[in-house]
């Protein structure tokens, strides 16, 4: 029946090209009565209702003013993301990882659900990071949905900017990778793709009215970046990375108290905390050694932790001093933490103790500013600014100033600053960069991005 073939390929074309809700109140009812019936007479009133709802649905949307869009600031770190609207005061810090436990095998705990996680032991984390960059947008995207959703913002992105932070010189295929997300997947009306080195930079430079030259030392889970400014733009050849980060610090531990006590190797969520609560870096190495060689109480270093059971005990915590070395409680598990305290963030300082050929956070910083003429040299000195999670270790800011200032010419001033938080400080810096006038200036529409591709980036991201 030639009708009823007409009706049929209609009906499925309207189903798959026009959504319910695009359909006004008169149209809906005219397609229920013409759809009880696919008579010859019906077909001349279908064939209009389909040019007067594809005239409407189909015509040009007037365009949006993106500076009336709220902005949303992702700084997209491998360990977690600091995410918030650009009008927030604070943002969310969420792992950026799904988690499975055995305890739960049937349950995926994506972002901070691990909160909600009984029983951490033997953890196993999908990543969408390896090595520092994006290599599977897919999660990364089931990621996004949780952070977007209602669980966290609650936000449409169709109705949103975004500004995302990227690693320093990313990848090309990976830069399209992070772009198909923002426009196809999730359809933001406007994209500023930059660095977290750039908002620090941006930051600093509000704080710091008449600084010039900045040196950002971004010390984060996969490395460390030294990024040297000029006038708020990245001197881009003379940026420097280290291959030591948070990750491989906690690799670090993780084979050396397996070596030496119990074997932890398949530990990592718990590992990382027992490096968070005990580690710190020495400001006196080889003293801080000859203490460790002695017994408790002379040995003012050593440090019981109380590992969890996950029944009494969730979370691991260090035990007070005066119960150091006594006989642990029955069914108490405890790892004694010695010289593994100061030596194992010390690979931020002499990454060739594990075979990482590479120099040290302040070698390389008297290496980049060297390159500079003279006549700058003494502005990047005098504007150090060190963020990310390692710089929280107790005693970072000391010893990396103590050696940064032994390196430096005496006739120069040697600041060096630490936020508060340094985690947050480039979405902070996001934040406000979201509020400034020219924001719009930086933003990519999806008709720019089909027209040029990343090269639509090109002159206004700092990747």
């Amino acid at each position: 029946n030639p009708v009823q073939d007409f009706f049929e390929g209609f009906r499925m074309e309207f189903e798959r090209k026009v959504p319910k809700q695009l359909l006004l109140p008169p149209e809906h009812n005219l397609l229920k009565s013409l759809c009880r019936s696919a008579s010859s007479k019906n077909v001349q009133s279908i064939s209009k209702l389909k040019r007067g709802i594809t005239e409407r649905t189909m015509a040009p949307t007037p365009p949006v003013d993106l500076s009336t869009l709220p902005v949303v600031v992702l700084d997209n770190g491998a360990s977690t993301m600091k995410l918030g609207l650009a009008t927030d005061s604070r943002p969310r810090v969420i792992p950026n990882c799904i988690s499975k436990t055995k305890s739960e095998r049937r349950r995926p705990f994506i972002g901070n659900q691990i909160d909600d996680c009984r029983d951490t032991s033997g953890l196993f984390f999908m990543l969408p990071f390896q090595k520092g960059y994006m290599v599977n947008p897919d999660l990364e995207k089931t990621i996004w949905d949780y952070a977007f959703g209602h669980e966290c913002m609650n936000i449409n992105p169709a109705d949103c900017n975004i500004l995302v932070t990227e690693p320093q010189l990313n990848f090309t295929h990976v830069q399209e990778a992070m772009c198909e997300l923002l426009f196809e997947e999730y359809e933001f009306k406007g994209v500023c793709r930059t660095t977290a080195g750039h908002l620090v930079d941006y930051k600093f430079a509000l704080e710091n009215s008449k600084c010039v030259c900045t040196l950002v030392v971004d010390s984060g889970y996969s490395f460390t970046h030294i990024i040297p400014y000029v006038n708020g733009r990245k001197v881009a050849n003379c940026v420097k990375r280290i291959n030591i980060g948070g990750k491989a610090l906690t690799n670090y531990l993780k084979e050396v108290i397996s070596y030496r006590q119990i074997h932890v190797l398949d530990e990592t969520y718990l590992m990382n905390q027992v490096k968070e609560d005990l580690c710190f870096v020495s400001t006196d190495f080889l003293n801080d050694i000859k203490i460790a060689k002695n017994k408790f109480p002379e040995n003012t270093i050593v440090r019981d932790y109380a590992l969890p059971d996950y029944t009494n005990i969730r979370r691991g915590y260090i035990k007070p001093l005066e119960e150091t070395g006594k006989k642990s409680a029955e069914n108490e598990q405890v790892l004694r933490m010695n010289n593994e305290r100061f030596t194992i963030p010390e690979l931020l300082f002499h990454p060739t103790d594990v075979n990482i050929i590479q120099q040290g956070i302040p070698e390389a910083i008297e290496h980049i500013v060297s390159s500079f003429p003279s006549a700058m040299q003494s502005h990047f000195y005098r504007n150090i600014v060190v963020v990310g999670g390692n710089t929280k270790f107790p005693g970072f800011k000391e010893r990396l100033y103590n050696e940064v200032r032994s390196r430096a010419p005496t006739i120069f001033q040697v600041n060096l600053t630490v936020p508060d938080d340094p985690v947050t400080y480039a979405w902070k810096g996001g934040s406000q960069f979201a509020g400034d006038p020219d924001f719009k200036k930086y933003l990519v529409t999806k008709s720019m991005y089909n027209e040029a591709g990343i090269m639509a980036f090109a002159k206004i991201s700092d990747i």
